[in-house]
């Protein structure tokens, strides 16, 4: 749930970035959208720290987690300094690796759900 909201907040701010250049509301929601995508990454930290302590899960996703709160961290420093030469390609390469992630979350839900457990190729039908 942590990285679906993180991803819906990254898009909700490349939405405001576009209505920032073209509206009056615009920055105010951008600049309300990068508190909330923030908050949103904290979140996905603290999700994948319990999943991975007390859960036993892997620890894989509190480094994905982290590395996007380090991202985030920056893409702040960088609209905040006004470089959207760094802060735009930041915005981009952070919503597709979010998407990814989520992808990477949700697919093991789909297999444990009823889907079949055996390998896409290679396999036959046996008559």
């Amino acid at each position: 749930m942590a990285v679906a909201l993180q991803t819906l907040t990254l898009f909700f701010q490349a939405t405001t970035a576009g209505l920032l250049l073209s509206t009056s509301y615009g920055e105010t929601l951008h600049s309300v959208g990068a508190r909330v995508m923030y908050g949103a990454t904290m979140l996905y930290v603290l999700a994948a720290v319990l999943a991975w302590k007390p859960g036993g899960s892997s620890p894989r996703p509190v480094l994905y987690s982290t590395g996007f709160l380090v991202l985030a961290s920056a893409q702040v420093i960088l609209g905040i300094a006004h470089q959207p030469a760094a802060h735009v390609p930041l915005g981009v390469l952070m919503f597709g690796l979010s998407v990814l992630d989520l992808g990477r979350s949700v697919t093991p839900m789909a297999r444990s759900a009823g889907r079949p457990t055996g390998s896409w190729t290679g396999t036959r039908a046996r008559s």
